[in-house]
């Protein structure tokens, strides 16, 4: 079954972004009600329009595709709109004003216009659009957020200027913005900046550090919709740009993986580990990008997916114990489990998913994107993200441990609410469909690669139970030492101070040399007009200055005209000119 003509001329993005305005003029129930269908409404799109549709249009003299289904796109837009309406009816019943579902709306409309592209001019032209609306899901919660938001919105300013430039030269090595007319990026120059540019998006390591300073700061709501979009869209983009991968681009996203993992394990926050294990997960589907085969690039594309769901999964139970406790860091909390049951199992459902343990759909992805790297004989990325799986093991038997086991319900809390119970339990059963069942991702993956994906093999198995035990081990062993370890510095420790005392260095500079040249300004053309109406005077001043004493009978017989006395001033004046170049 097909959707009609004139339905596939309607991109998804239109209803959410429709959805978005009647939440800015609706009431609170109005608008999430709107939202949650409008979310709805993009999955059964997905699926019944035909592949090959596409919205060709002219802008500003050029050909762009307002939008354009094939597997990257069908596969992003599916989840981009299950994992929405889940975070708009959690976010109803966990107190999101209007603003936020409004600016949240948005900020997945504009998501779903990127990832529905068909150009490169089309796609920044949400990719900047998403920035922004995320910026405003950021600040909307004041506070803390507003400052963390304008860090935000720099670094995604240079990350978006960066890949306008990268577009720009594309179009002027290959004459066409479509994705059509090329294999993806023009090699060279215009690969470079769009790598870097994409890569403030995914969280390469050394522009990651807007993810940790972010997303802990908002409503718990809105860490729910800023945990999906911006980085996964990246990845998206970065498989456009890519196709056929890049090796250092794989080497990034392994060290991604290892980066995110190491400074997760150390944070007392909730959110903040939850948004470092962003950065890691990343790293394995930028590592299956940039090993580029096809099994490589499907397991990539199958972890954006499994990620969206599991991380969405992690902050909507991290949310409800904030919402229900008002304590963000694991240090204040411990016992949960006895008044939080539906909470602690589902959290553990996506403990074990990000983890990649068997039976559950992170093992699966995480699987695909180990085996195209062994498969290739990439030995260093193949063992640093085992590495990393053991460090993710060992982060949520933390979280787990401190959070919902170890010690006593310090206050009288209760569970979640009903409409939580809902989005927690749906997202929770997909977990572990997609990870007994994958089949249903594999039919949606692009390419051939999911054909090669065999991740119930023996080995696969043992190999995923032997890093779970390792962890378990590690963890007996480091948890006293490493609860007394704190929070590393990471790199925005050292370019927040340098970019805010340089910028203002640069300020005050240029404040304080534009004074000095005025004043020096001021003072020569007072001097000059003094000398221009007080000639004889100037000169009697200049003779004393020089020879130390006045003229013998005390009178300079010196008259100048108004000629004399500008070019005077002019040569007095070029002087000066001559002194301060040199």
């Amino acid at each position: 079954m097909a959707l009609p003509d004139v339905a596939t001329a309607v991109p998804p993005a239109t209803f959410v972004l429709i959805a978005a305005v009647v939440a800015a003029v609706g009431n609170r129930r109005v608008g999430h009600l709107t939202g949650l269908v409008a979310a709805l409404l993009v999955i059964p799109w997905v699926l019944l329009v035909p592949e090959g549709a596409h919205l060709p249009v002219t802008f500003l003299g050029f050909d762009a595709v307002l939008f354009n289904v094939d597997a990257f796109s069908r596969l992003m837009g599916f989840v981009f709109g299950l994992i929405g309406a889940a975070a708009i009816l959690y976010g109803l019943y966990s107190g999101a004003r209007d603003r936020t579902v409004t600016f949240a709306l948005a900020y997945v409309g504009t998501s779903l216009g990127a990832v529905f592209a068909g150009d490169w001019l089309t796609l920044v032209f949400f990719w900047e659009l998403m920035a922004l609306t995320s910026t405003l899901l950021v600040w909307e919660d004041g506070g803390p957020a507003v400052r963390a938001g304008f860090r935000y919105a720099i670094l995604h300013g240079i990350g978006g200027s960066l890949l306008m430039a990268a577009v720009l030269w594309h179009y002027v090595a290959v004459g066409s913005f479509l994705f059509a007319e090329s294999a993806g990026i023009a090699a060279g120059v215009p690969a470079l900046l769009a790598a870097l540019g994409i890569g403030v998006n995914v969280g390469f390591v050394g522009f990651h550090a807007w993810l940790p300073d972010t997303y802990p700061r908002p409503h718990v709501a809105a860490s729910v919709f800023l945990c999906v979009y911006t980085t996964k869209t990246g990845v998206y983009a970065m498989a456009r740009a890519f196709p056929d991968g890049h090796l250092w681009i794989a080497y990034m996203g392994t060290a991604m993986a290892v980066w995110g993992v190491f400074f997760a394990l150390l944070q007392d926050d909730m959110r903040r580990l939850l948004s470092y294990h962003i950065q890691s997960q990343v790293g394995y589907m930028v590592a299956g990008v940039g090993i580029g085969t096809a099994l490589a690039t499907a397991g990539g594309m199958a972890h954006v997916f499994n990620h969206i769901l599991y991380k969405g999964l992690l902050f909507m139970v991290v949310g409800v114990v904030i919402y229900r406790t008002g304590k963000e860091r694991l240090s204040e909390l411990g016992g949960l489990w006895r008044v939080m049951p539906v909470t602690a199992a589902v959290f553990a459902v996506a403990a074990l998913s990000i983890s990649g343990f068997p039976g559950f759909n992170g093992f699966v992805s995480k699987g695909m994107v180990t085996a195209a790297a062994h498969k290739e004989h990439y030995d260093a990325i193949y063992y640093l993200l085992l590495a990393a799986g053991v460090g993710t093991f060992l982060s949520f038997m933390k979280l787990g441990y401190y959070a919902f086991l170890n010690g006593e319900v310090s206050h009288q809390v209760s569970d979640a609410n009903r409409g939580q119970v809902v989005a927690l339990v749906a997202i929770a059963a997909l977990c572990v469909l997609y990870g007994l069942y994958p089949d249903p991702l594999f039919a949606m993956l692009p390419g051939e690669g999911a054909s090669e994906a065999h991740p119930f093999t023996t080995g696969h198995i043992l190999e995923g139970l032997a890093l779970a035990a390792i962890a378990l081990v590690v963890f007996v062993v480091i948890k006293k030492p490493l609860k007394k370890i704190p929070a590393l510095p990471d790199v925005d420790a050292i370019y927040n101070p340098v970019t805010f005392y340089g910028t203002r260095g640069a300020v005050v500079g240029t404040t304080e040399t534009y004074a000095a040249v005025d004043r020096v300004a001021v003072r020569f053309a007072s001097t000059s007009a003094w000398i221009a109406n007080h000639p004889r005077e100037a000169v009697q001043n200049l003779l004393v200055g020089v020879g130390g004493r006045s003229p013998a009978d005390g009178r300079v017989s010196l008259r100048a005209g108004i000629g004399t006395s500008v070019a005077l001033v002019v040569a007095l004046g070029t002087l000066v000119v001559l002194v301060l170049s040199v």
